[in-house]
Order: C-alpha cells, then structure tokens, then sequence
C-alpha cells in the first residue's frame, strides 16, 4: 500500500512540532520541493496570503487541499512569543472563519448528530472552561475592572483579521455596531474592547474614535475575557471567537458578522447565512466545534491529547504563570541556577539577580518579592526582617526532578517555591502543610492523582531516576526493610529530625527495633558521587545485611516490605507504592494518618487518603517546566519527558556520566569536598 503523505509549501507549517501527530491519517508530512515526488495530499494554512502558493500547486497535480488553523484554545502565550499551538483544525472543505462557503464545521452543525454521552462531555467541558477562565490565548492577567458599572461590552478586532472579510463583514459593521449597542442601552456605560496593539500604534483597529464618546470607555490592556464576562451582561461582537466564550459564560451575544457560532440560534444575528438551517444547542455548537472538528497534541511531549488533558495543562501552566507573576529579586543563585530559575517563575515574572540577601526588605504593596534558598535564610535575617518575612519566598528541588542528580548540574523538571516556609522543615507552617490541612479536594484532581501515582509506579519512575542494579536477591520468609540513607547536612533533617540525625544513628534505632528483620542501606547518590557528606560509621556498618547503594531505588520498592527513614522522599516513593513506612522526623507525608511516626506535629489535624497526598504534594504545590523550551507545564507532562528521556538514554546507553559532567565531578571533588 503507498504511503499516504501531505505536502506544505510555507516554511512556517514545518514549525509545527506536533504536525505529525495532529495529521496522523498521513504516513509523512514533507516540504514540497522541486524535482520531488508529489504528496498524496496538499496543506495550507487557512485563508493566509501563503496558502494561494500551495492551493496553485494542488490544482496544478491536481491534488486534494486540506486547510490547516490553530484551534479554539491554543495556548498559554502567543506564537510570536514561541508558543508552540496545543490545538489544530483541519478542514477538507474550506475553514470555519470563511462564511461565505461551507466548511466541514458547518457541515457538521447542519448534519451531524450527537449521543448524549458526547453532549454530557461538551457539559463538562464548557463547565472546567469556565471553572479555570481559559480562552483562545491565556497570557493575560485576571484582573478585575475597576470604577466600572457597565453591562455592555463591544469588542474591536484588527483591521485585516481574515475573519472579518470572509465573516461577510467590513470596518462599517464595527460602526454599526458600536451605534447600536449605544442605541440598545441608552442608559449604560460601554465597555469597548481593543486589542493593546492597536494603542500602541502596532496595528489599526476600527473602534479608536469610541474614546471620544462620553458613554464608552476603552479598555485596551490585555485583559482575561472573564474578567470582561463578569462585568457584563450583552456582548456585541463582529467574528470574534470571544463570542462564543461570552456564549459559554451565559451572556447575550450580538453578531455584526457570521462567525461559525452565528446562524444556528444562539445569537442576536444582522446577518444571515441561508446554509446554516438548524437550530442547535450551545453544547451541540461547542461538540461539534471542541470536540469533533479541533484535534489536540501535548506540545511539549509531541503526544496526542484530549480536550480534557489539554485544559487540565493549560490551566496548570496559567495557575502558575499568575501565582508567580511580577517582580521579584532573587539572591544566592549561581550562573548554571540563573539558566532556569526565571523559566520557573514564568513568562510574567520581572526577575532582577543579586548575589546576596537586601540586610532589609522593603515591605510595600509595589515592592518585589524576595526568592532565595531557604538555607540561606540566617537566624539574624529573619529576626531583622520579622516584620516582612511574607515578602520572602523560599526554593527547593521538587519530587519528580530529572534523569540525574543535581549534583552533576543536570538540570530539573520541578521546583517548589513556597511563600510560607518550605516543605522539609515542620518548624514552621509551609504551604504545602497548609495546602493539605485545609485543601478541598475534589473528586477529578483526586482522580487525577490515582492516575499520576499509578502511572509513576508503572514507569517505575523516581526522584532523580538514576540507573542501577534492577536485580534483588532476598531472602524468604523475612520482614525485609529499606533504610534510605541522607545527605546528613541537609536542613531537612536538621529541622525536620532533630532525635535521629545522622544515617548511623537510623540504622541503630531501626536493627534496636527490628533484630530479626532483613535490613537493607541505601546511601544518598549525593553521597556515593561524593559529593555530599553522609557516610556511615565503622559500628553501623555491621548493622545492615545488603548494601543497596548501587541498586534501583524502584526496584527495591518493589521487594521490600517497610521503609524507615528520618524525612527522605523515598518515604513519599514508599508510600506510592503501598509499602508500610516508618519515620523518626517528620517529612512532608508524615502527619496525615499514612505513616506510623516517632514525631508529632500538632497543626496535622487531618486525615488523608493516599491520593489526596499526592494530589497536595505532586499535582498542586511545585511547579514544572519543560527543558526544551523552557515553559511552564504540569505534572503529567514532566513524568511523559522523563519517560522519553529515560527509553532514549537507555537504546543509547547514555545514561553514563557525560564528559562534563565527570570533568565537573573532578573539580567538585577536590575543590569543593563533601559538603
């Protein structure tokens, strides 16, 4: 059978890193180039002026010609800023934008019918759009208008929008308009809508003269549509997509054009399309259009995805992006940690460096935060700075960080950054403690995170998912234990393990209670790469009955029985994977009725089940950015990356410290010893 392939002429399309996957009827997706065999098929995108190249080439191979457009729900920033789309429509017909003939949209709308599984999904859908205010492009901050009672809000376009012309519209339809939405609410303030490009001169608009008129006012900053919805109760569009999510948020919709949501009853309509004979309902218009018509991709892992991934990811992104957004001064970080701190801090974050703390901070609403380590927060700092320590956030690695160690410069997938304290040290509230204390739960990010953790344990994925031994032998008929050992340095056992604090003392507290267990040590890699301080004694040497230091944390999760440690995330990993665990300080995860703990720690009240943990710990609380591109993502996103990096490592035994990395272990080593 030939192989069935789709042919572009723009370079641009080529840019596309989830072409394939969001094409995948097609074998190959290829650049047309003389002297080349023709494609089987020939794609353009939409209605752009580059597209009449590829439409003349189809024609004359006499090939079919599929269009191509972004979808209704893109991304977090814009394709300028290098924004790769997570969502395509592909229409073999025409394009939804062009009303002046059918596309396979409208075609759909027109014929289609749809089960009541999939109108229940589009529910669902339009409901978790709206819970999480997402729309076509997820930059802007959500903000509220102030010193505003307007109800009414007319939205501008960009003169040249494609949408506008082949929407059977023109720049007199924008004054039309805008006189009858004055006409319809003679009483009312109107909010007009027009896009910052416009106002800065970039581009033209069509609704510029409405800040002459008393009764409008112009909102022209980048603004999230909802935050417009909230406002209003009528919206009056030419072809804008905000249209339609004013559709979704309840409000009264007026169309001076024909986009594709006009036409079918949903909107005040000025124009008419004879095509478009049914009546059909939002959820109907929203299945036919999300559901049916868009295709999804992850991105960052180059995977296909369904609308629900795809808003759970975008929503993840958008939550970090505006937790973090502003100004801020970060202090302690070297060279190689600038290279990605500010990729955590996101796209909105005005990050400025210095070496070392302010001696004071200044504590106003419009001062910038301070991000630092929380190790180099010295008892004399917080006491000078008692009065705004709420302005210091503090950093750490998070639970799923890389395929290698920090310690060897490689970089991570994960950080938490916590306004509060930090995880590790139960001294003091951290975000994450308050997060799981009083976090409502509820049944879809609970569920989400059962599929994380199952996922995590068939991957056999870890921390730092570094390569070992994978084969076990053991015993029979033994109580076997895992003792991971620490880095005995680390703040996290000294706030967080002050009776047992050393990795010879756990051993001795663990073989005390336990005479006839089978007692497996697993030294810290930090350790064993030397570069951390944590070895064990000569009398604690006698105490264990396998080394596990060069075995697969994953595998040993798998045979053991029980974990006793004084706060290592092996616990958590422990924990994942049903196994019985034992603290002698107190972890994150101690406290919530899952481990059996030395220590107490009055402000854990409350009882959780496994996943609601991991819905806190994983899901919630750090945040993730993808290595490539350097953009905020999610959970399931980094444990997809770590799984493509791992399988890549292995087929090219890679896995191996890489030049640079043994060269800086050397340096390391000698210069700056176990620290």
């Amino acid at each position: 059978m030939a192989k069935r392939t789709a042919g572009y002429t723009s370079s641009g399309i080529g840019k596309i890193a989830t072409l394939s996957v969001l094409l995948s009827e097609f074998d190959d997706v290829i650049p047309i180039r003389p002297f080349c065999s023709p494609p089987s098929t020939v794609i353009g995108w939409g209605l752009k002026p580059t597209t009449r190249r590829s439409k003349r080439y189809a024609e004359r191979k006499n090939l079919p010609h599929i269009a191509l457009e972004d979808g209704f729900l893109r991304s977090l920033g814009l394709g300028v800023e290098g924004y790769q789309p997570h969502s395509m429509v592909v229409d073999v017909t025409g394009i939804y934008y062009d009303a002046s003939r059918p596309s396979d949209l409208e075609t759909s709308l027109n014929e289609a019918t749809f089960s009541s599984e999939e109108l229940a999904r589009a529910e669902r859908c339009m409901a978790l759009l709206r819970h999480h205010r997402l729309s076509k492009y997820n930059h802007a901050p959500d903000t509220p208008l102030n010193h505003s009672n307007a109800t009414v809000l007319v939205v501008d376009q960009t003169a040249g929008d494609a949408s506008i012309t082949y929407g059977g519209a023109s720049s007199e339809s924008f004054q039309h308009m805008l006189q009858e939405a004055l006409a319809n609410h003679p009483d009312e303030e109107i909010l007009v809508k027009v896009h910052p490009d416009v106002i800065a001169g970039k581009k033209k608009g069509h609704l510029t003269q409405a800040v002459d008129h008393p009764r409008c006012r112009i909102v022209s900053e980048d603004i999230n549509p909802w935050a417009l919805f909230d406002q209003v109760k009528s919206v009056y569009v030419v072809t804008s997509q905000l249209g339609f999510e004013a559709l979704m948020a309840g409000k009264q919709v007026h169309c001076f054009g024909l986009p594709f949501y006009a036409g079918w009853g949903l909107t005040q309509d000025k124009l008419a399309c004879p095509r478009r004979t049914r009546t059909r309902s939002l959820p109907e218009v929203f299945a036919a259009t999300y559901l049916r018509y868009a295709r999804y991709a992850n991105p960052y892992t180059c995977q296909p995805a369904t609308l629900e991934e795809t808003i759970t990811l975008l929503a993840d992104q958008r939550r970090q992006q505006e937790r973090l957004r502003g100004p801020w001064v970060a202090c302690g970080f070297s060279a190689w940690k600038r290279g990605f701190i500010g990729c955590f801090l996101g796209p909105c974050a005005n990050i400025h460096y210095q070496e070392t703390l302010p001696s004071t901070i200044e504590d106003t609403p419009s001062a910038p935060r301070i991000l630092a380590w929380s190790s180099a927060l010295t008892p004399e700092f917080k006491a000078r700075n008692a009065h705004a320590l709420h302005k210091v956030w503090r950093i750490e690695d998070g639970f799923i960080r890389s395929v290698g160690l920090g310690a060897d410069l490689t970089t991570p997938l994960s950080l938490a950054i916590d306004r509060q304290g930090i995880y590790y040290d139960p001294t003091q509230p951290s975000e994450l403690e308050t997060l799981l204390e009083t976090h409502a739960f509820d049944a879809p990010l609970v569920e989400r995170a059962a599929a994380l953790r199952e996922r995590l344990v068939a991957l056999k994925l870890s921390k730092y998912n570094v390569y070992g031994q994978a084969k076990i032998d053991l015993p029979s008929g033994k109580h076997v234990i895992l003792v991971p050992g620490q880095v005995e340095s680390d703040a996290s056992i000294a706030t967080g393990s002050p009776q047992v604090s050393t990795n010879s003392a756990l051993l001795r507290a663990v073989r005390q209670g336990h005479p006839d267990a089978f007692i497996i040590y697993k030294a810290h890699p930090d350790v064993t790469s030397g570069a951390r301080v944590g070895k064990l004694d000569s009398d604690a040497k006698q105490l264990y009955d396998l080394d596990g230091s060069h075995m697969e944390i994953t595998a040993l999760l798998e045979r053991v029985d029980a974990v006793h440690t004084m706060s290592s995330l092996t616990g958590f990993e422990a924990l994942l994977r049903h196994r019985q665990v034992h603290t002698y300080g107190l972890p994150f995860y101690a406290g919530w009725g899952l481990t059996r703990d030395a220590m107490h720690c009055p402000r854990r009240t409350r009882k959780l089940t496994l996943d609601e943990l991991v819905a806190g710990t994983l899901l919630v609380y750090p945040g993730y950015v993808d290595p490539n591109t350097g953009q905020l993502c999610n959970a399931e996103t980094v444990v997809a990356l770590l799984e493509q990096a791992r399988t890549r490592q292995h087929h090219s035994q890679k896995h191996l410290l890489t030049w640079k990395q043994r060269l800086y272990r050397s340096y390391r080593n000698v210069f700056i010893g176990r620290h």
